[in-house]
């Protein structure tokens, strides 16, 4: 793998970064279901804070930071073939820790910070002919460490850091252009949390708010508009569910998030190398096989994306400093497989 030696920062969030990671588990791996398979190198810089989303059956990775500049080059996978495309880089300043998300048909990256600004531009990217579009900037003040799903092809975009951590909620409309301010989240405010969308309903978790992770999870609605209180996802109850969730091995921050087949999942960042599985219907969370690199195993701000019955962590800051470039996809169905590795 190539990397970069990590570089002293004074900007504060990278020595967030920078802080040891958690690397125990609540369960040895042979007791646990999921394999994680190590598949072509992502073909570009290693970097962390990048943006990544599907699009169809095509995943993509731009953007980010590699220890030296920001970067706005932009990147396609094909999970068909293991192979890596170069496309149209985004236009505008190279930016970190923006937000992305793809429609059916289309691609959207805006926000960031450029290494001095926090920033509220917006793109539009159209795979079928590789081209960008600036669209109306985000409707909400510039920042950077938000997150961003898509929910029947409209965009929603919230929480984050300008100069105080966040928990404002807006809609993108595609097809008109426009965004309209919607019910905040419920609950804590936070930046560098997760997200991920199971049957038309949006799920939000993890994230920090003054150095305190935030333990509480929330589910959108955006036929009704409402924000439904779920679980925490630390141990807090009285009951027996909740007792292997721990301090910190669900929640935290910097973690990735994605979904497959009606099930959510949330891996790595500050707590370590964990992977979790959240069912909605039972609204539990099921421990799953750790990220399983063996090298640079700790990873912060790494890039996740779904495709299919698989999910995919590309890129990342690792606990010692590296700026990664892997890619691993993660089966949640297969049994561990110490040679795909």
């Amino acid at each position: 793998m190539s990397y970069k030696t990590t570089k002293i920062c004074v900007l504060f969030f990278f020595s967030i970064l920078s802080l040891p990671f958690l690397n125990s588990c609540t369960s040895t791996s042979s007791d646990l279901i999921g394999d994680w398979k190590h598949l072509s190198d992502f073909d570009g810089l290693p970097r962390t804070g990048a943006v990544g989303f599907t699009i169809g059956s095509i995943g993509y990775l731009g953007t980010g930071y590699d220890g030296d500049e920001r970067l706005k080059d932009f990147w396609q996978y094909d999970p068909s073939k293991n192979t890596w495309t170069q496309l149209a880089s985004l236009p505008g300043v190279g930016r970190s820790y923006a937000v992305g998300f793809g429609t059916d048909t289309k691609g959207y990256i805006g926000t960031g910070y450029d290494g001095t600004n926090k920033l509220k531009d917006f793109y539009e990217f159209d795979p079928a002919t590789n081209t960008w579009t600036q669209k109306k900037d985000f409707a909400g003040s510039a920042r950077y460490a938000a997150i961003a799903m898509a929910i029947n092809n409209k965009g929603y975009v919230g929480t984050g850091y300008d100069d105080y951590v966040l928990k404002d909620w807006y809609q993108y409309d595609p097809n008109t252009d426009t965004w309209t301010i919607k019910p905040s989240l419920g609950g804590t405010k936070r930046r560098n949390a997760a997200c991920f969308v199971i049957d038309g309903k949006g799920y939000v978790m993890t994230g920090v708010d003054n150095g305190a992770n935030s333990s509480d999870m929330w589910e959108y609605d955006p036929d009704a508009e409402v924000w439904n209180k779920k679980r925490a996802i630390e141990n807090l109850s009285s009951e027996s569910y909740d007792d292997n969730y721990g301090t910190n091995y669900i929640a935290g921050y910097n973690k990735i998030a994605f979904s497959i087949n009606g099930k959510g999942y949330v891996a790595t960042g500050s707590s370590g190398t964990y992977c979790w599985e959240y069912d909605p219907s039972t609204d539990l969370w099921v421990e799953r096989t750790s990220f399983e690199a063996t090298a640079n195993s700790s990873r912060n701000n790494a890039v996740g994306f779904a495709v299919g019955n698989k999910g995919y962590l590309a890129t990342g800051l690792s606990g010692s400093g590296t700026y990664c470039d892997d890619l691993w996809s993660f089966d949640p169905q297969a049994l561990v497989d110490k040679y795909d590795n």
